[in-house]
């Protein structure tokens, strides 16, 4: 039974994702500090404005408050009136006024018959006790490992394994204190690691002398993925005071103000809200309780079972003096960013990663295309590198325009395995941060494709196990460019998604191996749709060996962009063009050998418009020689 006192609301509906979501994320995370200086702010986020408790369809800026005053008590909250709206680009976003507090759950609740989550227990497992050898008891959220060693550690909150008065070395024991006071016997490991501020509430300890169990006490499920947690999704976490309990994501990209005492004080922590899901309450009444700070929200299915997918680290509560019952938690992404941690292990990490593409896949090395210095200072480096590897391909990323530069791939056509693409969806990539990446808010509700850059069915070749995670990696959004949906449709017989199989069927391609470079050709002039500059040019360079001589080939493809305001225009149009033209209109290199395996050499019309010559109306038209 829910408890009388705690009233809850309305589950938030789960909507489709608003154009203008992108634009509150980076208000919130821009101004929203500067709300909170307010002391009677308590917390800024994005959510949907309610109308008599129950949430509507309408987005809104969200504060939350300690008091709610009529104007004339400001003064003497020693706060300021939230105006009714906030003009964000020209758009005016209602703002939306709610009275809740929240607190750190390491304040430790009555004692409850003893069970297995308050015990020693080996091997360890995410769900159970843990806290720093002078603290209390918080949770185990789950197994992680140091990104570049592959070293297991154990993911809770900075406040079970760091607390105010911790430091990094600082002993771990499993259970916390508060369950069983003798810490000597119960050494888990060190503290290695640990955030607080906007990215989270968040750290990291070895695990020593125990063995591990990666998967989750109460919902028998090992996190394989990050998600994003948007309005609406239903999760489910296990802690240790409240165990399984489920909920409702109620508002994101939240920034709240929690009293963490001692000499650490008030803190901004980043992350999104919690509701109880009213068709799961919690037998009384709370979502979560003091000792439950470090477990992992995740994600259900359509079932109401758990996922795999990790969708928050828990880390703060509604205070005990507010009617209603509310749960804060850190977006994964950022934890796992800031704490340098991954749920693969270092050999599975190397194995996503090492099947990029091969300079040595043909008869000569084919060096990777170099960005010219103004491309250099717009690119994404990852360990000071700017190629991005995959399974089967790389590429390097323009983080201004938040699509690849180039992605080069390899096909070995001997070796083309027929896999699905059910069940597969577009991801952003988590090793690279969202806001050099565009995400599916770019292709709701028009005419825009997610095109691939390289072909999902390039890709899988090899073994079944790396054609698998080709398949996969194909759909990251890093490989993905917006395409008109005819792209492939027009009256050209989708020529240039049919350049690859061309080879193979007008020429005696060597091994039937070949290599490819590809990409966005990118104007200032683009178009630009819902803050994106879409490129309506795109470039593809086929490389492969025949009778024992290494031939490229290259293209241009022209898209028809006005299509998305206006109908009946031209169709899209291919022309095979210099690789010296290339390297022109994008600001690449590419290496001697290749362009000296270029039949039209230098170019003559490198200036001239595209729509001035003659395209490639047929397969025939193209020059394989």
């Amino acid at each position: 039974m829910v408890r009388k006192d705690k009233k809850q609301k309305s589950p938030q509906p789960k909507k489709k994702s608003s154009p203008l979501m992108p634009k509150l994320k980076k208000f919130v995370r821009t101004c929203g500090a500067e709300y909170l200086k307010d002391p009677n702010i308590t917390s800024i986020g994005i959510g949907y404005k309610l109308k008599d408790g129950i949430p509507s369809n309408e987005l809104a800026i969200q504060f939350t408050v300690d008091s709610k005053a009529v104007p004339e008590d400001l003064a003497r909250l020693d706060t300021k009136l939230i105006p009714e709206s906030i003009e964000i680009d020209g758009v005016k976003i209602p703002t939306d006024v709610i009275q809740r507090k929240f607190t750190a759950e390491f304040h430790i609740v009555e004692e409850t018959p003893s069970n297995e989550r308050k015990t020693r227990q080996n091997p360890l497992m995410p769900g159970i006790s843990v806290a720093h050898v002078k603290g209390s008891a918080g949770t185990i959220g789950c197994i992680v490992n140091d990104k570049d060693s592959g070293i297991p550690f154990i993911l809770s909150n900075w406040h079970v394994l760091h607390t105010p008065k911790g430091e990094i070395g600082d002993l771990i024991v499993q259970p916390g204190p508060y369950d069983n006071n003798q810490v000597d016997l119960n050494k888990m490991g060190k503290l290695v690691r640990s955030h607080l501020g906007h990215a989270g509430d968040c750290a990291v300890a070895t695990i020593e002398d125990r063995d591990i169990k990666a998967k989750i006490l109460g919902l028998d499920i090992t996190l394989s993925k990050l998600g994003e947690p948007e309005i609406g999704d239903k999760v489910m976490k296990s802690g240790r005071t409240t165990k399984v309990t489920h909920g409702i994501v109620s508002r994101v990209n939240v920034i709240s103000k929690i009293p963490y005492g001692g000499t650490i004080g008030e803190q901004e922590v980043g992350g999104f809200e919690i509701q109880v899901d009213p068709d799961n309450e919690p037998e009384n009444g709370e979502i979560s309780m003091g000792g439950d700070s470090g477990s992992v929200w995740v994600f259900k299915n359509s079932n109401g079972n758990p996922t795999e997918v990790m969708a928050g680290l828990h880390f703060a509560g509604e205070s005990s003096t507010n009617p209603t019952e509310f749960a804060l938690a850190c977006y994964p992404k950022s934890v796992f960013e800031k704490l340098n941690i991954a749920l693969s292990s270092k050999a599975e990490l190397e194995k996503i990663r090492k099947y990029g593409f091969s300079t040595d896949f043909l008869s000569k090395k084919i060096s990777l295309p170099k960005l010219s210095a103004t491309n250099k200072k717009n690119a994404y480096f990852e360990n000071e590198n700017e190629v991005i590897d995959y399974t089967h391909f790389s590429l390097a990323l323009n983080k201004i325009r938040k699509f690849a530069f180039w992605v080069a791939w390899n096909i070995d056509g001997g070796s083309i395995r027929r896999l699905s693409r059910k069940g597969l969806k577009f991801e952003l990539d988590s090793q690279i941060p969202d806001e050099y990446q565009v995400g599916n808010e770019l292709y709701e509700n028009n005419r825009l494709d997610r095109g691939h850059i390289a072909r999902r069915a390039d890709l899988v070749w090899g073994s079944l196990e790396e054609a698998k995670k080709a398949n996969k990696d194909s759909f990251y959004y890093t490989n993905i460019a917006p395409q008109m949906d005819n792209y492939n449709q027009s009256r050209m017989n989708g020529i240039w998604g049919r350049l690859e199989n061309a080879v193979f069927d007008d020429t005696e391609v060597e091994n039937l191996k070949v290599s490819l470079f590809g990409g966005p050709v990118f104007h200032e002039n683009d178009i630009e749709y819902r803050g994106i500059k879409l490129p309506h040019e795109f470039w593809k360079v086929i490389i492969f060996t025949e009778n024992s001589k290494l031939k490229a080939k290259g293209f241009m493809l022209t898209q028809n962009l006005d299509q998305l305001e206006v109908l009946e225009l031209d169709e899209f149009k291919v022309y095979q063009v210099a690789l010296s033209e290339i390297e022109q209109r994008c600001g690449l290199s590419f290496s001697k050998t290749l362009k000296e395996a270029d039949s039209l050499g230098e170019p003559s019309q490198t200036h001239e418009s595209l729509s001035k010559r003659k395209a490639v109306e047929s397969l025939q038209d193209i020059d394989w020689s």
